[in-house]
Protein backbone atom coordinates (compact mmCIF):
# COMPACT_ATOMS: atom_id res chain seq x y z
CA UNK A 1 0.00 0.00 0.00
CA UNK A 2 1.12 3.78 -0.29
CA UNK A 3 2.20 5.60 2.49
CA UNK A 4 -0.17 8.52 3.82
CA UNK A 5 2.85 11.26 2.16
CA UNK A 6 2.17 9.76 -1.36
CA UNK A 7 -1.25 9.80 -0.90
CA UNK A 8 -1.51 13.59 0.66
CA UNK A 9 1.37 14.85 -2.97
CA UNK A 10 -0.97 12.82 -4.89
CA UNK A 11 -3.98 14.21 -3.76
CA UNK A 12 -2.77 18.20 -3.58
CA UNK A 13 -1.54 17.91 -7.38
CA UNK A 14 -4.73 16.55 -8.01
CA UNK A 15 -7.51 18.53 -5.57
CA UNK A 16 -5.84 21.90 -7.35
CA UNK A 17 -5.75 20.38 -11.19
CA UNK A 18 -9.65 19.43 -11.06
CA UNK A 19 -10.52 22.72 -9.63
CA UNK A 20 -7.94 24.55 -12.55
CA UNK A 21 -8.97 22.38 -15.62
CA UNK A 22 -12.81 22.22 -16.48
CA UNK A 23 -13.01 19.56 -18.73
CA UNK A 24 -12.01 17.32 -15.27
CA UNK A 25 -15.55 18.29 -13.59
CA UNK A 26 -17.10 18.23 -17.35
CA UNK A 27 -15.88 14.68 -18.00
CA UNK A 28 -17.05 13.18 -14.51
CA UNK A 29 -20.60 14.23 -14.51
CA UNK A 30 -20.76 12.84 -18.21
CA UNK A 31 -19.75 9.49 -16.79
CA UNK A 32 -22.00 9.90 -13.93
CA UNK A 33 -24.99 10.23 -16.39
CA UNK A 34 -24.23 7.60 -17.86
CA UNK A 35 -24.04 5.65 -15.09
CA UNK A 36 -20.03 4.56 -15.44
CA UNK A 37 -18.94 6.21 -12.08
CA UNK A 38 -21.19 6.86 -8.83
CA UNK A 39 -17.88 9.27 -8.06
CA UNK A 40 -14.95 10.15 -8.86
CA UNK A 41 -13.33 7.79 -6.21
CA UNK A 42 -14.65 5.56 -8.75
CA UNK A 43 -12.14 6.35 -11.30
CA UNK A 44 -8.66 4.11 -12.16
CA UNK A 45 -6.02 6.57 -12.65
CA UNK A 46 -4.05 5.27 -15.56
CA UNK A 47 -0.85 8.02 -15.15
CA UNK A 48 -0.12 12.04 -14.48
CA UNK A 49 2.04 13.68 -16.30
CA UNK A 50 4.80 16.34 -15.84
CA UNK A 51 6.62 18.62 -18.09
CA UNK A 52 10.10 19.69 -17.03
CA UNK A 53 13.33 22.06 -18.28
CA UNK A 54 16.55 20.16 -19.05
CA UNK A 55 18.77 22.74 -17.39
CA UNK A 56 21.28 22.53 -14.45
CA UNK A 57 19.45 22.19 -11.03
CA UNK A 58 16.06 21.28 -12.74
CA UNK A 59 14.77 18.76 -14.93
CA UNK A 60 14.38 15.20 -14.84
CA UNK A 61 17.41 14.42 -12.84
CA UNK A 62 15.96 16.96 -9.90
CA UNK A 63 11.95 16.25 -10.39
CA UNK A 64 11.99 12.47 -10.22
CA UNK A 65 14.09 12.72 -7.02
CA UNK A 66 10.18 13.14 -5.19
CA UNK A 67 8.24 10.19 -6.17
CA UNK A 68 11.59 7.91 -6.68
CA UNK A 69 11.83 8.61 -2.64
CA UNK A 70 8.36 7.39 -2.30
CA UNK A 71 8.75 4.26 -4.29
CA UNK A 72 8.28 4.93 -7.73
CA UNK A 73 10.49 3.24 -10.23
CA UNK A 74 11.83 5.07 -12.85
CA UNK A 75 11.34 2.67 -16.31
CA UNK A 76 11.65 3.06 -20.29
CA UNK A 77 13.33 5.97 -22.04
CA UNK A 78 11.22 7.75 -24.69
CA UNK A 79 12.51 10.81 -27.58
CA UNK A 80 10.86 12.61 -29.59
CA UNK A 81 13.10 14.64 -31.39
CA UNK A 82 10.77 16.67 -33.58
CA UNK A 83 9.45 18.30 -30.03
CA UNK A 84 13.13 18.30 -28.61
CA UNK A 85 12.10 16.42 -25.46
CA UNK A 86 13.29 13.48 -23.45
CA UNK A 87 11.15 11.37 -21.07
CA UNK A 88 10.86 8.52 -18.74
CA UNK A 89 8.12 6.67 -16.64
CA UNK A 90 7.80 5.72 -13.81
CA UNK A 91 6.15 2.56 -12.07
CA UNK A 92 3.98 3.32 -8.86
CA UNK A 93 4.89 0.91 -5.41
CA UNK A 94 1.89 -0.01 -5.14
CA UNK A 95 -0.76 -0.99 -7.99
CA UNK A 96 -3.81 1.69 -7.12
CA UNK A 97 -0.85 4.23 -7.60
CA UNK A 98 -1.08 6.26 -10.91
CA UNK A 99 2.17 5.95 -13.41
CA UNK A 100 4.38 9.22 -13.52
CA UNK A 101 5.38 10.21 -17.21
CA UNK A 102 7.42 13.01 -16.56
CA UNK A 103 9.26 14.99 -20.07
CA UNK A 104 12.12 17.30 -20.11
CA UNK A 105 12.83 20.22 -23.03
CA UNK A 106 16.43 19.95 -24.29
CA UNK A 107 16.99 23.09 -24.10
CA UNK A 108 20.65 22.99 -25.78
CA UNK A 109 18.87 21.87 -28.75
CA UNK A 110 17.14 25.31 -29.29
CA UNK A 111 17.73 28.49 -31.03
CA UNK A 112 20.69 30.81 -29.23
CA UNK A 113 18.29 33.55 -28.62
CA UNK A 114 15.38 30.74 -27.13
CA UNK A 115 18.05 29.75 -25.02
CA UNK A 116 18.79 33.21 -23.67
CA UNK A 117 15.48 34.19 -22.87
CA UNK A 118 14.50 30.09 -21.11
CA UNK A 119 17.81 30.73 -18.75
CA UNK A 120 17.13 34.47 -17.92
CA UNK A 121 14.37 32.60 -15.55
CA UNK A 122 16.09 29.36 -15.19
CA UNK A 123 19.45 30.83 -13.97
CA UNK A 124 17.29 32.24 -10.96
CA UNK A 125 17.76 28.71 -9.88
CA UNK A 126 21.02 28.15 -8.63
CA UNK A 127 20.98 24.86 -6.55
CA UNK A 128 18.96 21.76 -6.68
CA UNK A 129 15.80 22.84 -5.16
CA UNK A 130 14.15 19.36 -4.24
CA UNK A 131 17.45 18.75 -2.37
CA UNK A 132 16.40 21.54 -0.01
CA UNK A 133 12.59 19.71 0.54
CA UNK A 134 12.23 17.62 2.98
CA UNK A 135 10.21 14.85 0.97
CA UNK A 136 8.82 13.41 4.02
CA UNK A 137 6.66 15.96 4.42
CA UNK A 138 3.69 15.99 2.38
CA UNK A 139 2.13 19.64 2.82
CA UNK A 140 5.95 20.82 1.71
CA UNK A 141 6.15 18.72 -1.15
CA UNK A 142 2.62 19.76 -1.89
CA UNK A 143 3.66 23.49 -1.53
CA UNK A 144 6.48 23.18 -3.74
CA UNK A 145 4.73 21.41 -6.50
CA UNK A 146 2.53 24.88 -6.88
CA UNK A 147 4.90 27.97 -6.36
CA UNK A 148 7.05 29.47 -8.52
CA UNK A 149 10.54 28.33 -9.52
CA UNK A 150 11.31 31.48 -11.07
CA UNK A 151 9.97 35.10 -11.70
CA UNK A 152 6.75 35.60 -13.77
CA UNK A 153 7.30 35.67 -17.35
CA UNK A 154 6.44 38.24 -19.40
CA UNK A 155 3.86 37.99 -22.37
CA UNK A 156 6.82 39.20 -24.83
CA UNK A 157 9.19 36.03 -23.73
CA UNK A 158 6.32 33.61 -23.49
CA UNK A 159 5.74 34.64 -27.43
CA UNK A 160 8.86 34.30 -28.21
CA UNK A 161 9.24 30.77 -26.94
CA UNK A 162 5.59 29.71 -28.46
CA UNK A 163 7.08 30.83 -31.69
CA UNK A 164 9.51 28.01 -31.47
CA UNK A 165 8.84 25.48 -28.87
CA UNK A 166 5.37 25.55 -27.33
CA UNK A 167 6.27 22.92 -24.64
CA UNK A 168 8.69 25.85 -23.67
CA UNK A 169 6.23 28.42 -23.51
CA UNK A 170 4.12 25.85 -21.60
CA UNK A 171 6.30 25.43 -18.81
CA UNK A 172 7.86 28.59 -18.76
CA UNK A 173 4.32 29.77 -17.18
CA UNK A 174 3.72 26.66 -15.47
CA UNK A 175 6.15 25.28 -14.02
CA UNK A 176 5.41 21.87 -12.49
CA UNK A 177 1.88 22.25 -12.59
CA UNK A 178 0.10 19.02 -13.31
CA UNK A 179 0.02 18.34 -17.36
CA UNK A 180 -2.66 15.84 -17.03
CA UNK A 181 -4.28 12.84 -15.86
CA UNK A 182 -5.60 9.60 -17.31
CA UNK A 183 -8.84 8.16 -16.84
CA UNK A 184 -8.45 4.42 -17.44
CA UNK A 185 -10.98 3.18 -20.05
CA UNK A 186 -10.60 -0.62 -19.99
CA UNK A 187 -12.51 -1.24 -16.43
CA UNK A 188 -15.20 1.23 -17.25
CA UNK A 189 -18.58 -0.49 -17.68
CA UNK A 190 -19.58 -1.75 -21.39
CA UNK A 191 -19.58 -0.41 -23.83
CA UNK A 192 -18.04 2.06 -23.18
CA UNK A 193 -15.17 0.52 -22.20
CA UNK A 194 -12.99 1.06 -24.91
CA UNK A 195 -11.40 4.19 -26.09
CA UNK A 196 -13.75 4.27 -29.54
CA UNK A 197 -16.70 4.21 -27.72
CA UNK A 198 -16.21 6.59 -25.11
CA UNK A 199 -15.05 8.61 -27.21
CA UNK A 200 -18.02 8.79 -28.63
CA UNK A 201 -19.77 9.56 -25.58
CA UNK A 202 -17.27 12.33 -25.04
CA UNK A 203 -18.08 14.21 -28.56
CA UNK A 204 -21.87 13.55 -27.99
CA UNK A 205 -21.64 15.79 -24.50
CA UNK A 206 -19.58 18.82 -26.72
CA UNK A 207 -15.54 17.67 -25.71
CA UNK A 208 -13.45 18.51 -28.13
CA UNK A 209 -10.69 15.75 -28.12
CA UNK A 210 -6.98 16.06 -29.80
CA UNK A 211 -7.22 15.19 -33.62
CA UNK A 212 -3.46 14.79 -34.10
CA UNK A 213 -2.60 11.48 -35.46
CA UNK A 214 -6.08 10.86 -35.31
CA UNK A 215 -8.79 10.81 -32.27
CA UNK A 216 -7.49 7.35 -31.41
CA UNK A 217 -3.57 7.01 -31.46
CA UNK A 218 -2.59 3.55 -31.23
CA UNK A 219 0.44 1.49 -30.67
CA UNK A 220 2.29 -0.47 -32.89
CA UNK A 221 1.23 -3.88 -30.83
CA UNK A 222 -2.56 -2.22 -30.80
CA UNK A 223 -2.54 -2.67 -27.70
CA UNK A 224 -2.32 0.68 -26.17
CA UNK A 225 -5.26 3.19 -26.91
CA UNK A 226 -4.66 6.86 -25.82
CA UNK A 227 -6.88 9.97 -26.76
CA UNK A 228 -7.13 13.74 -24.82
CA UNK A 229 -9.09 16.27 -24.30
CA UNK A 230 -7.81 19.57 -26.14
CA UNK A 231 -6.72 21.78 -23.06
CA UNK A 232 -8.72 24.75 -22.47
CA UNK A 233 -7.69 28.27 -22.26
CA UNK A 234 -7.10 29.83 -19.23
CA UNK A 235 -6.27 33.88 -18.23
CA UNK A 236 -3.08 33.98 -17.51
CA UNK A 237 -0.99 36.89 -15.80
CA UNK A 238 2.50 38.09 -17.47
CA UNK A 239 4.79 41.10 -16.22
CA UNK A 240 4.30 43.51 -18.58
CA UNK A 241 7.37 44.72 -17.96
CA UNK A 242 7.03 48.13 -16.49
CA UNK A 243 6.12 46.96 -12.85
CA UNK A 244 1.97 45.54 -13.43
CA UNK A 245 0.73 42.79 -15.25
CA UNK A 246 -1.31 42.33 -18.68
CA UNK A 247 -3.75 39.57 -18.84
CA UNK A 248 -3.68 37.04 -22.09
CA UNK A 249 -5.26 33.81 -22.77
CA UNK A 250 -3.04 30.64 -22.36
CA UNK A 251 -3.43 26.72 -22.39
CA UNK A 252 -4.33 25.17 -19.69
CA UNK A 253 -4.11 21.53 -19.13
CA UNK A 254 -6.45 18.33 -20.28
CA UNK A 255 -7.40 14.86 -19.41
CA UNK A 256 -6.32 11.96 -20.92
CA UNK A 257 -7.98 8.61 -21.70
CA UNK A 258 -6.00 5.31 -21.92
CA UNK A 259 -7.21 1.79 -22.67
CA UNK A 260 -4.88 -1.04 -22.02
CA UNK A 261 -5.52 -4.43 -23.68
CA UNK A 262 -5.03 -7.70 -22.33
CA UNK A 263 -1.42 -9.33 -23.16
CA UNK A 264 -1.54 -11.94 -25.38
CA UNK A 265 -0.71 -14.53 -22.74
CA UNK A 266 -3.52 -13.57 -20.26
CA UNK A 267 -6.39 -13.19 -23.10
CA UNK A 268 -8.24 -15.95 -21.41
CA UNK A 269 -8.04 -15.14 -18.00
CA UNK A 270 -12.06 -14.48 -16.57
CA UNK A 271 -12.21 -10.77 -15.88
CA UNK A 272 -12.65 -11.27 -12.26
CA UNK A 273 -9.25 -12.14 -12.33
CA UNK A 274 -7.78 -9.41 -14.25
CA UNK A 275 -4.88 -7.01 -12.90
CA UNK A 276 -3.36 -4.13 -13.63
CA UNK A 277 -0.57 -6.70 -14.39
CA UNK A 278 -2.22 -8.61 -16.87
CA UNK A 279 -2.27 -5.19 -18.95
CA UNK A 280 -0.28 -3.78 -21.48
CA UNK A 281 2.35 -1.52 -19.39
CA UNK A 282 4.29 1.21 -20.50
CA UNK A 283 4.04 3.97 -23.15
CA UNK A 284 4.62 4.10 -26.70
CA UNK A 285 6.44 7.28 -28.27
CA UNK A 286 3.93 7.85 -31.39
CA UNK A 287 1.09 8.20 -28.96
CA UNK A 288 2.75 10.67 -26.75
CA UNK A 289 4.37 12.48 -29.58
CA UNK A 290 0.60 13.38 -30.13
CA UNK A 291 -0.62 13.82 -26.74
CA UNK A 292 1.97 16.29 -26.16
CA UNK A 293 -0.34 18.58 -28.65
CA UNK A 294 -3.58 18.77 -26.45
CA UNK A 295 -2.04 22.25 -25.48
CA UNK A 296 -0.48 23.28 -28.89
CA UNK A 297 -2.38 26.13 -30.49
CA UNK A 298 -3.40 23.67 -33.59
CA UNK A 299 -5.32 21.72 -31.21
CA UNK A 300 -6.88 24.69 -28.87
CA UNK A 301 -7.67 27.10 -31.74
CA UNK A 302 -10.09 24.24 -32.88
CA UNK A 303 -11.89 24.67 -29.33
CA UNK A 304 -12.53 28.75 -29.46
Amino acid sequence: MSSPTLNRILDGLMDRYRTRVPDVNRVLDIMKSAELIADYTDIENDHIAFRTMGVPHLGIASFEKIFVHHGYERRDAYHFDGKKLDAFWYAPPSPELPRIFVSELRVNDLSADVQAIIRSYTDEVTADPVDRLDLDDGDAVDEFLHRPLWRSPTLQDFQALAAESEYASWVIYNRYYLNHFTISIHNLPAPYNTVERFNTLLEENGVVLNESGGKAKVSRDGLLIQSASVAAMVNAEFDDGQGGTVTHPISGSYVEFAERRLLAEFSTLPPAEITRAHRRDGFETANADRIFESTYSTETGRSQ
